[in-house]
């Protein structure tokens, strides 16, 4: 066992864990932020995708040994000034795109590295984008729309500054 300071959601936290350990063991268990779920454990879902800095990365992949000084961010962040949480929530409720909901904080996070990365995607860069993170309901091209409509939205705000 190892002590690792991280930056979680903009507060310092200290877990004491094995070097190896996922970072979305690290959420979840030590830290009891459950937005990020376990799907796959393999890279292949999404569904624990969090924000390295502005990277989304799937935290079942990243020991937390390999964090360091980077900034994590869950669902549970609540956002940015660049990327309001409610912008992203209201468009995936106005879209119907939850089913089941499991896949949607990873799907969100996803969403929020990319308008962090590109202020107006294209469709053809969201559809891109969002590409690694499943959704086993099969909503994704409601998903999609309200990606689609919630970069619509920030594009209209007048200042994003990246």
């Amino acid at each position: 066992m190892s002590k690792f300071q991280l930056q979680v959601n903009g507060k310092a936290q200290t877990v004491d864990v094995d070097a190896d350990t996922p970072l979305l063991y690290v959420l979840r268990n030590d830290l009891k932020l459950n937005g990020a779920k376990f799907g796959c454990g393999l890279g292949q879902c999404g569904a624990c995708t969090v924000m390295l800095d502005k990277q989304a990365v799937m935290s079942c992949l990243v020991p937390v040994s390999m964090v360091g000084a980077r900034a994590v961010r869950t669902a549970e962040s609540g956002g940015t000034r660049w990327v309001p949480a409610s912008v992203l929530q209201q468009a995936f409720v106005d879209e119907q795109a939850a089913q089941c909901g499991y896949c949607i904080a990873g799907m969100i996070m996803r969403a929020t590295a990319l308008f962090e990365q590109v202020a107006s995607p294209t469709d053809t860069q969201i559809r891109s984008w969002m590409q690694p993170n499943l959704c086993r309901c099969g909503t994704h091209m409601r998903i999609l729309r309200a990606v689609r409509r919630a970069a619509d939205v920030l594009a209209a705000q007048p200042i994003r500054n990246y």
